[in-house]
């Protein structure tokens, strides 16, 4: 049984937030990968609202110029600092199904930089 790249990360997703279950002290740090792009949001799983959000495409972040990882971490750095405004220190990292390096990994590194504790 051979399965297309999009449904074997859709299992690990599942799998990921069978774990990973946001609350408003600890919000689930959710990301979403694009070719060219990438976005974080802080996710409130109880009521279903997202808290905070940032991504590749926010026109505060320059991101003409440097490499996508680069770009992956000044967004874990913007999403980490809007955490710390909203009064949020913890969180639980969720990859969305992605292997821990690369963008992903710049990204977590960034918003541990920024502050928050995963």
């Amino acid at each position: 049984m051979s399965l297309s790249k999009v449904n074997k990360r859709n299992r690990i997703k599942k799998r990921i937030r069978q774990h990973v279950l946001g609350s408003i002290s600890r919000p689930r740090l959710s990301v979403f990968r694009s070719n060219k792009e990438i976005y974080a949001q802080l996710v409130d799983d109880v009521t279903g609202n997202t808290l905070a959000s940032a991504s590749s495409r926010d026109k505060d972040l320059k991101t003409d110029s440097i490499t996508r990882i680069e770009a992956s971490k000044l967004v874990g750095i913007s999403i980490g600092k809007k955490a710390l405004k909203a009064g949020i220190e913890k969180i639980g990292f969720d990859r969305g199904g992605y292997l821990y390096h690369g963008r992903v990994k710049s990204l977590a590194e960034g918003a541990r930089e920024a502050g928050l504790k995963f």
